[in-house]
């Protein structure tokens, strides 16, 4: 006989199963989610993605300020 090993995945985030909560809240009429904003009720889908691009900027600009304190002591 062969085992067999069973796999779960949860195929997702807690911020995407929080987003589809929210849609089907907002979708469904139910207070307080419904007088959101859509773009706050889907703020978990995209949040991770904005946050990383704010970082990614604030690296750019700290290694351009490096780069031109650099030049500049020269």
């Amino acid at each position: 006989m062969s085992e067999q090993k069973v796999v779960v995945n949860s195929g997702g985030s807690v911020l995407g199963l929080l987003g589809v909560v929210f849609v089907t809240l907002k979708l469904l009429g139910i207070a307080p989610v419904a007088a959101w904003s859509w773009w706050w009720v889907t703020a978990p889908f995209w949040a991770g993605i904005a946050i990383f691009a704010v970082f990614l900027m604030i690296g750019l600009l700290v290694l351009l300020v490096a780069a031109a304190v650099a030049a500049y002591v020269k």
